[in-house]
C-alpha cells in the first residue's frame, strides 16, 4: 500500500473497485488509510482529506490519549486483568510442573526458575487462552442463533490492530486473546460484531442497523472496551 503525504499528513493509500472513498483512522498511532475508487484523482482525494482534516486530528488525539499499560516484566506484583478486573501476580519460583491460578486478588503462577519473560508471558497467555476458550463455544451458539448465521470457524489469537476478524467468503471467524482481560460485555460486542459481518461485511447503515437489532446498546460496550486499560501495544477498536 503505497504512503502519499499531503502537507504534515501522511497516508496509506488503496485504489480499489468501489464507488465511494472511505477514510480510515487506526491504531496504534492514528495512522490514516484511504481507500479510494480507482478513477479518482489524487487532487480529488486530497480536497476528501482536507474536507475531514479535523475529524482525522480529533480521532488522532484519542488513539494517544488512551491509556496504556507499561511493559509487562512478569514479575510478582504486577498488575494483569481478567475479565475487567486487575489482579497482582505472584510468580512461584519451583522446579514443578508449569501451574497459573486464580487465589483471591492473585495469579500464582509456578514456573521453573529459569523461565525468562518470554517463557513466563507464554504460560500466563496459555492460561488465558484457556479460560476464553471454555467462555466463547457458549456465547458463539447463543449468538449465531440469534442472529441466524453459522461460522465455520472460530479461533483465538493475539492480534495488535483488531479485537475480531470475519472473512465473510469462508465465514471464518478470529478473536483476540486480550479480549480475556476486558469486561465479559466487551467478548460479546465482539462476538457480535463479527458474527453480523456474516450478514454484512461493510460498516455501512445496514450494518449498524443489524447491530442496533441484535444489541442495541453496542456502543456502549465499545465505549467501555476503548476505556479500558490496553497492553502497552494494543489500541482500541
Amino acid at each position: 500500500m503505497p504512503l502519499v503525504t499531503f502537507g504534515e499528513l501522511t497516508l496509506d493509500l488503496q485504489r480499489k473497485p468501489i464507488k465511494n472513498l472511505h477514510i480510515s483512522v487506526l491504531p496504534p498511532d492514528g495512522r490514516v488509510r484511504v481507500s479510494a475508487p480507482i478513477y479518482l484523482s489524487d487532487t480529488a482525494i486530497r480536497m476528501a482529506v482536507v474536507r475531514r482534516l479535523v475529524w482525522i486530528r480529533q480521532q488522532q488525539a484519542q488513539f494517544q490519549a488512551q491509556p496504556r499499560q507499561s511493559e509487562r516484566e512478569m514479575c510478582s506484583g504486577e498488575t494483569h486483568y481478567l475479565w475487567g478486573r486487575g489482579y497482582r501476580l505472584d510468580v512461584v519460583l519451583v522446579d514443578q510442573p508449569v501451574e497459573v491460578k486464580l487465589q483471591g486478588g492473585w495469579i500464582r503462577m509456578k514456573v521453573p526458575p529459569h523461565y525468562d519473560t518470554a517463557q513466563r508471558e507464554a504460560v500466563l497467555n496459555q492460561w488465558y487462552r484457556g479460560i476464553l476458550k471454555q467462555r466463547l463455544p457458549k456465547l458463539m451458539a447463543k449468538w449465531q442463533q440469534e442472529i441466524k448465521v453459522e461460522a465455520s470457524y472460530v479461533g483465538i489469537k493475539r492480534m495488535k490492530t483488531k479485537w475480531g476478524s470475519c472473512n465473510p467468503q469462508t465465514a471464518r471467524i478470529w478473536i483476540n486473546l486480550e479480549l480475556v482481560k476486558k469486561p465479559p460485555e466487551c467478548l460479546e460486542f465482539i462476538v457480535v460484531h463479527e458474527l453480523v459481518h456474516l450478514h454484512e461485511r461493510k460498516h455501512n447503515e445496514r450494518f449498524i442497523g443489524l447491530m442496533n437489532m441484535y444489541l442495541p446498546n453496542w456502543r456502549e460496550h465499545r465505549a467501555k472496551l476503548n476505556k479500558m486499560p490496553l497492553a502497552y501495544n494494543y489500541w482500541g477498536y
